[in-house]
C-alpha cells in the first residue's frame, strides 16, 4: 500500500514537472521588436495588388484569348485525351458507366 501511494506520487510530481516544461509563450515566438526588422516596399506593395486583384482585373480584346484557352479549350483537351485513353485501353471504370 505504501509502495502504491509513493508511486502515485511520484507519478503526480512527474506530471507536474512536464506541465511546467511545456508552457508556451503566447504569441511571442522566436521574432521579437527588439529584432528591428525592416519592411520591404516591394513585398508590401505586391501584397497590397494582391489584395485588390479582383477590382482592378478587367477583360478586354487583349486578354479575353488568354482567358478562353486557360478555362475552356486546356480544360476540355485534357478531357477529351483521358476519355480517348480510357477507351483505348478499356478500363473498366469507363465500361462500368454506361458511356461504353
Amino acid at each position: 500500500m505504501i509502495g502504491n501511494l509513493l508511486a502515485r506520487s511520484g507519478l503526480r510530481a512527474a506530471t507536474q514537472t512536464v506541465a511546467r516544461t511545456q508552457r508556451r509563450k503566447m504569441g511571442d515566438g522566436p521574432f521579437t521588436d527588439a529584432m528591428h526588422v525592416k519592411k520591404n516596399k516591394y513585398v508590401e506593395e505586391w501584397n497590397g495588388r494582391r489584395e485588390i486583384t479582383e477590382k482592378a482585373f478587367e477583360v478586354g480584346p487583349d486578354n479575353l484569348p488568354a482567358i478562353l484557352f486557360c478555362c475552356i479549350v486546356f480544360p476540355f483537351g485534357i478531357y477529351s485525351f483521358t476519355r480517348r485513353e480510357l477507351i483505348i485501353k478499356g478500363d473498366p471504370r469507363y465500361k462500368r458507366s454506361g458511356l461504353a
